[in-house]
């Protein structure tokens, strides 16, 4: 039996492995999206001052192991079984939400799956616990009042973190407006000085001053002089920043460097317990089992010793804060996370990642209308002069593929190191990524970033962010009391089954993004240099490429997916007509997002030709959208039919439309060819072609009707229907290939 819990230990271990690599893919963001999105330095800078921030923090995070040991459970009361199978399932559940949002691009809390996950487990085994034995119940199984201060406090860190990230970052661009490099004269000392000494404090003072590894006489003689710590670091500071201003050294880059190290301490310092805490105190108490059984079975064996606090050996934290590094600078979802928090707080409007909702729409006019009553409020000369220090047209951004400028990074990395660090020093659990996504949502609030044009799409992706933390804790919760059940009653063979089930959809979760990444990619690497691209010819001649290669792909997908329908019509496969239900969705999303792209590009082009093209534009784009809703209105009625396994079409039919359906294909390939090379030679023969082939669908559907009118069998009623659709659908899609065709010829004229 000791052989199979050494196994299941040796899973948790990799488990907390991996679990290090999904987690940190999640929680980059936390620390790394001010300095990429105001591009502080570059990629490699930016990584190392993150890695030795991680690194240093992993290191001091023995205080906080206690959340996995007993601040939910009660462990005396549980046996080594119990407890091993709930850090089982508590890992599983972890590894598989973080992977999945990961694999979504959206930020998520490792804290909330962390304490959710391990809420749930352990709720479902006191409930069976509870339920056999009338002596013990909850209060003496959960630590509720624990579980509740963390829960709360997790979530009203949301709304102080956006409050404080708002109003601090507000009286900040009041104090050096957009244009800060000619208000920072005599302002910058006292903003870096209070900058500098804020992250002192909870670097040295309340992290490395907490530190376990220093002496207690040290640490006693930190305590009694920190008031006098605090003023000579702000003092010295203050003159130091006035020195390096003056030697025309840029603060706010040394401020967003340090920070960023400030931050990534205060994220390994108080998340690291999400990803080791479970596995390593899961190794504790198997170490205690072997160590004290004296022939208890594990099941009786009870876990008392968790109840004293943790002591984890420092190389353990070392080689968890080494594989949180190399987690970083190797992640291709790690990137992608910190895209979506800096793409909602960029300075200008761009590709929005988010639609608009109704609730967004909802918010947005309340504020629009509460910012009305405000502003008639206010005296003329008070709304003139913020009005003249929150002027966004005097921007300076060190480069100018920055999301945002210097001052919102500093402002954003000082806040939140600074609540993270104090939550930390409390105890509390504060989850890193509500902090640090929120701050940063009021600063870019404050700063304007919200403009009527993109407003609605970023309160948008705000709302689906917070929605997606409350999924996280529901989908915690309820999948780590079911695997734990399940492997409570299942024994050991279904403990492997979980495992393996795992092991399973985590491996094709990473293809199937691995594939979707290499797309993106290179659609991401083409919009990104138009967007860069000053020259607006060149823009405009890469615009006219871009288009016509969109054209073409889907007047040849058009085709395919035809096709496909009607093959899975004639030989009643729906496994076919499922593929294509499946294509034209996915397309369909991917035409809505490279419309939005290609806009933005047309207003970069000469302004003339944007006026002239702009019909023939917006033409084109309608006929490639209208080419899948054609097809859908083919295919949903086909595939119901098929599905239900109706009536199949009959050899009559299939051999009357294939004339017909031979022509439709001569026509587009003829058509994909014309806008791939932009010769239009057959232009005319192929549009008055589609007329003719247009008239000999009408005569098909004129006599499909008398024969049907003129037929006495009611049984063929439906197909004979769906065909007629056919004929309908078939008509509208050669509508669409002329629309295309003539749009595409006078756009790229």
């Amino acid at each position: 039996m000791e052989t199979i819990y050494m196994c299941i230990v040796g899973f948790l271990l990799c488990l907390a492995v991996f679990g290090l690599f999904v987690g940190v893919s999640n929680d980059a963001v936390n620390f790394m999206q001010s300095a990429v999105g105001a591009r502080a330095a570059k990629f490699r800078t930016i990584l190392i001052f993150a890695s030795v921030g991680v690194i240093l923090g992993a290191i001091m995070s023995t205080g906080m192991m206690d959340v996995a040991r007993n601040s939910i459970m009660i462990p005396q009361h549980y046996s080594f079984a119990e407890v091993i199978t709930i850090f089982l399932a508590v890992m599983v559940t972890n590894v598989l939400i973080l992977d999945t949002f990961n694999s979504l691009g959206m930020p998520t809390s490792t804290t909330i799956s962390l304490v959710f996950g391990l809420l749930g487990s352990t709720f479902s085994i006191a409930t069976l616990k509870a339920f056999s034995s009338d002596a013990i119940g909850y209060d003496m199984l959960l630590n509720s009042s624990q579980a509740l201060s963390m829960i709360i406090a997790i979530f009203v860190s949301v709304a102080f973190a956006f409050v404080f990230g708002w109003f601090i970052m507000w009286i900040s661009r009041i104090v050096f407006t957009f244009n800060y490099k000619h208000h920072s004269r005599y302002t910058i000392a006292i903003f870096g000085g209070i900058a500098f000494t804020a992250l002192a404090y909870f670097i040295f003072l309340k992290g490395i001053g907490n530190s376990p590894y220093l002496a207690s006489d040290i640490r006693l003689w930190i305590i009694e002089n920190t008031r006098w710590l605090l003023f000579i670091t702000f003092m010295g500071s203050t003159f130091l920043v006035q020195i390096l201003y003056l030697l025309k050294v840029n603060i706010f880059r040394m401020i967003v460097l340090v920070g960023t190290f400030a931050l990534a301490m205060a994220f390994a310092g108080n998340d690291l317990v999400n990803f080791i805490g479970i596995p390593l105190t899961g190794l504790e108490s198997y170490q205690d089992y072997v160590s004290h059984a004296n022939g208890a079975t594990p099941s009786s064996f009870m876990m008392t010793s968790l109840m004293d606090s943790a002591h984890t050996p420092p190389v353990y934290l070392l080689l968890a804060g080494i594989i949180m590094v190399v987690a970083m600078a190797t992640s291709r979802k790690a990137q992608n996370v910190i895209k979506t928090s800096v793409d909602l707080s960029r300075q200008d409007e761009g590709d929005e990642m988010f639609g608009s909702s109704r609730a967004a729409r909802a918010i947005v006019r309340f504020f629009q209308s509460a910012n009305k009553a405000v502003s008639g409020i206010l005296p003329s000369c008070v709304a003139r002069y913020i009005n003249t220090r929150l002027n966004k047209n005097t921007i300076i951004l060190e480069d100018k593929n920055a999301a945002f400028d210097m001052v919102r990074a500093s402002v954003t990395l000082v806040v939140s190191s600074m609540l993270i660090t104090i939550g930390t020093n409390y105890k509390l659990p504060l989850s890193t990524t509500y902090v640090t996504f929120m701050v940063a949502m009021g600063s870019s609030l404050a700063d304007r970033a919200w403009s009527r044009e993109s407003a609605v799409f970023r309160v948008t992706g705000v709302i689906s962010v917070i929605g997606g933390w409350f999924i996280t804790a529901g989908a915690s919760f309820l999948a780590a009391a079911l695997v734990c059940l399940l492997m409570y009653y299942g024994g050991v063979v279904s403990n492997l089954l979980v495992l393996v089930l795992m092991v399973i959809i985590i491996i094709r979760s990473n293809i199937k993004y691995r594939k979707k990444a290499q797309q993106e990619d290179r659609d991401k690497d083409v919009f990104q240099l138009m967007m860069r691209t000053r020259d607006p010819e060149l823009v405009w001649d890469m615009l006219r490429k871009q288009v016509r290669r969109t054209q073409s792909n889907i007047c040849r997908f058009s085709l395919e997916q035809f096709n496909l329908i009607m093959l899975g019509f004639e030989s009643e496969n729906s496994s076919l007509l499922g593929k294509s239900n499946k294509s034209l969705k996915n397309v369909k999303t991917m035409l809505k997002k490279t419309r939005k792209q290609q806009l933005l590009v047309l207003q970069r082009i000469p302004y003339n030709i944007a006026i002239e093209r702009n019909t023939w534009f917006h033409l084109g784009m309608n006929s490639n959208q209208q080419y899948i809703y054609t097809l859908r209105r083919m295919l949903e009625p086909i595939k119901e039919h098929v599905d239900n396994s109706f009536n199949p079409l009959s050899s009559e039919l299939i051999n009357e439309f294939m004339p017909v359906k031979n022509t439709i294909n001569e026509l587009m390939k003829a058509t994909c060819e014309q806008i791939e090379t932009g010769r239009y030679d057959n232009y005319r023969q192929i549009l008055a072609d589609a007329d003719t082939c247009k008239d000999n669908l009408s005569v098909l559907r004129k006599k499909h009707i008398d024969r049907m009118q003129q037929s006495s069998d009611n049984s063929l009623m439906q197909v004979n229907l769906l065909y007629l659709n056919v004929l309908q659908e078939s008509q509208q899609l050669l509508s669409n290939m002329r629309h295309q065709l003539r749009a595409a010829k006078k756009f790229m004229e």
